[in-house]
């Protein structure tokens, strides 16, 4: 269970973390710190990363499989893997949301600089 509760000094008036509690259940915040997963600018830690750099002629279904393959079967949520409509190509970019902040720098680090794809294909991946 999580809470959030402002302060009466109003967001971003001093721009700090202090700014805006979170009340998280007993150890949660110990866990997170140690985590080392990265975190927005209020210290939320984040399970969502952009992937860069896809090739055009990769599919969902494809993509879905590298995935999998790479060991994060059953550690996602969500995919976003947008398409022109038009080309019926990728766009070279694709949103996945994964389960825990662990699973998502497990990720970054991972498929960051991949590049042995099952089509030929000279781009490089980027995590973000």
């Amino acid at each position: 269970m999580m809470a959030t509760v402002s302060s009466s000094s109003g967001v971003g008036s001093r721009g700090s973390p202090a700014d805006e509690l979170v009340c998280l259940q007993h150890g949660e915040v110990e866990a997170r710190r140690r985590s080392g997963a990265h975190a927005d600018s209020e210290g939320t830690p984040r399970t969502t990363v952009m992937l860069r750099n896809l090739p055009n002629n990769y599919s969902r279904d494809m993509l879905l499989e590298l995935i999998e393959r790479e060991g994060f079967a059953g550690r996602f949520d969500f995919l976003y893997f947008p398409i022109d409509f038009r080309t019926r190509a990728a766009v070279g970019y694709a949103f996945l949301n994964l389960c825990t902040p662990e699973d998502a720098e497990a990720f970054r680090h991972r498929l960051g600089g991949f590049s042995r794809w099952c089509l030929p294909s000279s781009k490089v991946c980027s995590v973000a």
